[in-house]
């Protein structure tokens, strides 16, 4: 008796070192990209590893379990404002002006073999969002989102290379006269300066690829230039397959001179799994970034459509100082793009 419990402290304390090992190695992710995979699972590690450390107290290795309880909790502590909310507005938003229209943006990872796609038409019709950033956007999704072309006339659309990863950003305001929507060269981020009643700002869908071995370290580097170019005014959404703490959301956010919203919430888990463990044990990797005259007021994940991810609806507002002349005619010849090029 007294051995086996003696072997099962043995095999608790070291899971708990491997769990410490992983969960320091998280926390230098800008040394190189391989460390900052292990930083997205941060949360689980941490409570697994406070998991193998309280039987240890008990035991002879009650110092060291002690120390690892500590760690682990610091180490979930830097994660707390991506946890699950009951709220959608959370202290970390500003409080609502009267004096400021409110504008509504929808992110979703639409899941490119999606097989309930109107699900999605029916979240976006009840919602009536102002602008839509859409990840995963394959070929039936083209066909799909024709369907609300004439309640979001003003739209692009990027492919990428194969067929299945696209990126889209339609939008119900007009796009800014004289401007051009452009799509990165590999489809994985779409840009457009939205007229918000006088308003112009730059709107932005990105979607990267997964964390290293992939290659979302070089993919970010490919969108220095597109990152570098929004405008002083700018909020960009999108599936950066990587968690707010990450060094790669920190890069992306440094990049374009952004803040990343505080997280909603887990937005991902297999699609196989239960809804309820998306949303508590999920992984929080659908991200908003603001610059400029944005105020961030709330972000709400939103019912299940069909995708392994969770819609996210943010509200915000301009704080501009000064709005522009509106000019109906250019407003109303504004160029509508249909797939990633304005007419010529």
């Amino acid at each position: 008796m007294r051995r086996s419990q003696d072997m099962a402290a043995s095999l608790a304390f070291i899971a708990m070192m491997m769990f410490s090992v992983a969960l320091v190695a998280g926390f230098f992710g800008t040394l190189h990209p391989a460390f900052d995979s292990f930083s997205h699972f941060r949360v689980h590690v941490a409570v697994l590893m406070a998991l193998c450390a309280l039987p240890l107290l008990a035991t002879t290795f009650r110092l060291q379990a002690a120390v690892a309880l500590l760690f682990a909790v610091a180490a979930f502590a830097t994660t707390l404002n991506a946890l699950p909310s009951p709220w959608p507005v959370q202290a970390a938003y500003e409080a609502k002006n009267e004096d400021r229209a409110i504008y509504k943006l929808l992110q979703m990872n639409l899941r490119y073999d999606n097989p309930t796609p109107k699900k999605v038409l029916s979240l976006i019709g009840r919602t009536n969002p102002d602008v839509i950033t859409l990840d995963e956007v394959s070929a039936m999704w083209t066909t799909e989102l024709g369907y609300i072309s004439t309640a979001y006339p003003y739209r692009i659309l990027c492919p990428y290379p194969n067929g299945i990863f696209g990126v889209a950003l339609l939008s119900r305001r007009p796009f800014a006269a004289g401007t051009e929507a452009h799509c990165e060269r590999r489809g994985a981020m779409a840009t457009a300066t939205v007229d918000f009643g006088g308003i112009d700002i730059d709107v932005a869908a990105i979607h990267l690829s997964w964390p290293w071995p992939r290659e979302q370290y070089w993919q970010i580097g490919e969108l220095t230039e597109q990152l570098s170019a929004l405008g002083e005014t700018a909020i960009m959404a999108g599936d950066c397959n990587a968690v707010p703490w990450s060094a790669a959301v920190r890069r992306v956010a440094s990049l374009g001179g952004l803040i990343v919203m505080p997280s909603a919430g887990p937005t991902w888990i297999h699609i196989k799994l239960p809804d309820v463990l998306r949303r508590f044990a999920g992984l929080p990797i659908d991200q908003v970034f603001s610059k400029g005259g944005v105020t961030i007021h709330s972000a709400t994940r939103l019912e299940d459509t069909g995708s392994d991810h969770l819609p996210v609806m943010v509200e915000f507002s301009l704080r501009l100082a000064q709005q522009k002349p509106v000019d109906e005619h250019e407003t109303a010849t504004a160029a509508i793009v249909q797939t990633g090029k304005t007419p010529g």
